[in-house]
């Protein structure tokens, strides 16, 4: 009989058990002497037996699959933070005898996760994005399956992990601030985003600040043109706030508006938007940061590749997904877990804010 081929039953056979008490053995659950448990562990270490993981599963209630949530709609410039997120998650599944099954979902079909939860693919679940209206964590939560969510969110029964965005822009945008800016912009993408209602709010606060400090009011950026006459003005959400931003055409005129008014520094809630607008620069040979301050609220490789190092904010992504994971199986073994988990942040102040 080759090791290999070993079953419970063999196993039980051979000491004149039964298979109850060998599986109890390997489990460390029920009843059972502590003799006969010995003598199955030693004879289980003696041949090298592996218990077949699916069996093991079957045995357990247990798929030993972790569900990873992805955004179907991403941007190419998201997928680097996706790909660390799933390093990080699938290392430390692995490690833990897990596998990791990809679901995609987009803001309109979430059919993938629904046929995964429905079918019980898998024990739990990793989202690698919080919406304002989360359409899979109320199907996570409504069906029982454990999961944690990276990114944050105002349920507090959500077990969540993030950077600390908040007190990372609000430090940012304070240095910069700090530098003798008066006449500061931020350009930023998809309303619906945590992150990015948590990145505006660090940028608000630190003007708030800095005017509570100073007697003013409120932004010394201005609203530009607000009669929209130009043809490709786009009016600000707020004095010096511009949301919902997309595409390079829309960050070209917000930047041609911006050079027309005076103001001396861009942020870009990401590094996407950083790069579109550093492009424009380029393109229209303003100096950065002789001309116009540029800085980024997330630092990638996008923008490592530039000439004139990026202001911005490190996060270490890989360790995000570990952790994650980590509090998934913690759960998945009846462990309690802490709520909510921040993780830190380094801001790194470069050539392009002067």
């Amino acid at each position: 009989m080759e090791d290999k081929k070993m079953t419970i039953d063999d196993i039980a056979r051979a000491l004149g058990v039964s298979k109850t008490t060998v599986s109890r053995a390997m489990s460390g659950k029920g009843r059972i002497g502590e003799a006969t448990r010995q003598r199955v562990l030693a004879y289980v270490a003696e041949h090298n037996y592996s218990p077949n993981v699916i069996a093991k599963g079957l045995a357990q209630s247990k798929t030993y699959n972790i569900g990873m949530v992805l955004p179907g709609d991403y941007h190419i410039a998201e997928l680097p933070f996706f790909q660390k997120c799933m390093l990080g998650i699938s290392r430390k599944a692995s490690a833990a005898g897990y596998d990791v099954l990809i679901s995609m979902v987009t803001k309109e079909d979430i059919s993938q996760l629904e046929r995964v939860v429905t079918n019980g693919k898998v024990d739990g679940v990793i989202l690698t994005r919080t919406m304002a209206d989360d359409a899979p964590m109320r199907l996570l939560a409504d069906s029982g399956v454990p999961f944690v969510a990276i990114g944050s969110t105002n349920d507090d029964g959500v077990v969540q992990i993030d950077n600390d965005h908040l007190n990372a822009c609000t430090e940012l945008t304070a240095r910069i601030l700090a530098q003798g800016v008066s006449r500061i912009a931020l350009i930023g993408g998809d309303r619906d985003l945590i992150v990015t209602k948590t990145r505006l709010q660090g940028f608000k606060a630190a003007l708030a600040d800095r005017n509570g400090r100073a007697g003013g009011s409120g932004p010394d950026s201005r609203r530009i043109d607000p009669d929209n006459s130009r043809k490709d003005s786009r009016p600000a959400d707020e004095d010096g706030i511009w949301m919902g931003v997309e595409d390079s055409r829309e960050v070209e005129g917000i930047v041609s508006q911006l050079l027309d008014t005076g103001t001396e520094c861009i942020v870009c809630m990401d590094d996407h938007l950083c790069d579109l607008v550093l492009d424009t620069l380029q393109q229209r040979q303003i100096e950065v940061p002789g001309q116009m301050r540029v800085a980024s609220f997330y630092d990638s490789a996008l923008l490592a590749n530039r000439m004139i190092p990026v202001t911005s904010i490190r996060f270490d992504v890989e360790e995000l997904g570990t952790r994650a994971c980590d509090l998934l199986l913690r759960m998945l073994d009846g462990e309690e877990v802490v709520p909510r988990t921040l993780l830190g942040y380094e801001v790194c102040m470069r050539r392009s804010t002067g």
